[in-house]
């Protein structure tokens, strides 16, 4: 029984550009020809055929298939390999489900920062924009305690809103006030989140990309007087955070004696 080119892949259930693919790269033998010059495939074809598409439906990359396939002494380093990469892979799956069913539990955009859906409409379009470039900066950790700040933000008030509408010609009595209730909120956030002050080890880049990016990223997503009153409030914040260090030192003897 013989095979043209067509009827091998209909068999294998794969293409013709395909079958001439693993010809190309020395992976298919080429067959004999009949008399009016076309191909000839037989058994051994369709076999050697079937046993790389299955490899291949594995994920085992084409450039490893004649290793292998032919069992080589590195077959489980490329199996173990090939496995893990299958697993990140799962996960990534999995995590994107879990991502989907919370966009839509939430009404979230699609486009919400990953793992911030439940709180996306609190979000301006600038502090979205920010938390997505954060995302790559910052680790992990940091980004669940980042996830944290936004969800009590967005219980306390809508101060958040209001600094997201200012415009950027906003009078000096509306950016002090602002940066005023603000401050307390961000005085907060470095009490109870102290590696802000200090970030350095939950960065997952340099500390000069990451200062570089955050400079140019703030600076164009958001206006003159926001950055204004951002800048206010942190001032702010810094003299509340020093006031309640003051305060805790002054306690800690009277707390000593009466131990």
């Amino acid at each position: 029984m013989a095979w043209s080119t067509r009827e091998l892949a209909d068999l294998a259930g794969t293409t013709v550009n395909t079958v001439r693919h693993y010809h190309r790269v020395g992976l298919l033998d080429e067959p004999e020809r009949r008399y009016n010059g076309y191909k000839q495939y037989g058994v051994r074809h369709l076999v050697r055929l079937l046993r790389i598409r299955r490899l291949a439906d594995l994920g085992v990359p084409l450039s490893q298939v004649g290793v292998v396939g032919t069992g080589g002494e590195n077959t489980p380093e490329v199996l173990h390999a090939l496995d893990a990469e299958l697993a990140e892979n799962i996960a990534r799956l999995q995590q994107a489900r879990a991502d989907i069913a919370a966009i839509l539990d939430d009404g979230a955009p699609a486009d919400a920062p990953p793992g911030f859906a439940s709180v996306a409409s609190h979000l301006s379009e600038a502090d979205s924009s920010i938390i997505h470039i954060y995302s790559r900066l910052y680790d992990e950790e940091a980004m669940a305690d980042l996830r944290r700040m936004v969800e009590v933000d967005a219980e306390a008030g809508a101060v958040g809103d209001e600094i997201g509408a200012l415009p950027a010609d906003a009078d000096e009595v509306t950016r002090q006030q602002l940066a005023e209730q603000l401050a307390p909120t961000l005085a907060q956030n470095l009490i109870e989140y102290p590696w802000l002050s200090d970030p350095a080890g939950h960065l997952s880049k340099s500390a000069h990309v990451t200062r570089q990016t955050f400079i140019q990223a703030v600076t164009e997503l958001y206006n003159p007087a926001q950055l204004d009153v951002l800048a206010r409030a942190g001032i702010l914040a810094q003299e509340l955070l020093s006031a309640h260090r003051s305060a805790d030192d002054d306690a800690s003897p009277s707390v000593r004696h009466t131990a």
